[in-house]
Parts: structure tokens; sequence; C-alpha cells
């Protein structure tokens, strides 16, 4: 059985990077994930989509947020065409206009850390 699909804003193959650490976590758990972002390469052997291209997704469950909220504008219709059923906006990333657009698409908002959901067993 597959696990629901969680697209990961902001991926990076940088190791120092909290995104890098969260698709660790998914690919440790063997939970479905799609690394999403504006630069290059590859995370446990997926391709990091390019968000400049907004590519079409199907059967995006949760979006965890880990780029600022003064880089979102460009991306919020985007990533609400994706109809997720909630997003994890990670400290740092919280945005009170994304935050009600999301909610008056019925969306959940969850403005927490996807790494301590993951590791507490809250995600």
């Amino acid at each position: 059985m597959s696990t629901p699909k969680t697209l990961i804003v902001g991926a990076t193959t940088n190791p120092g990077r909290y995104a890098h650490y969260a698709a660790s976590l998914f690919f440790e758990r063997q939970m479905e994930f799609i690394p999403i972002g504006i630069k290059k390469g590859k995370v446990f052997g997926k391709e990091i989509l390019d968000l400049k291209s907004k590519p079409a997704l199907s059967d995006i469950h949760t979006i965890t947020m880990y780029i600022g909220p003064q880089h979102q504008e460009e991306w919020m219709d985007y990533l609400l065409s994706l109809n997720p059923k909630r997003i994890i906006f990670n400290p740092g990333t919280e945005n009170p206009d994304f935050f009600n657009k999301a909610k008056a698409k019925g969306v959940e908002v969850v403005p927490a850390c996807t790494l301590v959901m993951l590791r507490t067993g809250q995600f």
C-alpha cells in the first residue's frame, strides 16, 4: 500500500538544509515524496522537479514548505491548483496571505515542523 504523496517545496541537494533532511526521513520511512525546487539535482534517487516550470502533478496529499514567504507569492496559485489536503508551513515559512488563500480553498494549514511531526508520529 502506498503512502500519501508529499511535495517538498524548496528541495535541495544540500545536506545541510532542512528540506534535504526531510527528504531523507521520507526516504528512510519509505514514504512517497516529490522534491521540487529551483535548483537541479537528485535527492535520494529522485530528480528535483523544476518549480519554475510548474509541472502537472496529481494526488498530492501534503505540501511541506521550505521556502520563505518572500519567495512564495509567485508559486501560491500553482501550489493551490494541485489541490492538496494540507500545507505544512515549517518554521520561517509562515505566511498569513498564503494561510488565508489555502483555508479559503478548504486546505488544512499547519504551522509546524515536518521533521518533528515525522519523528513524533504526528505526520
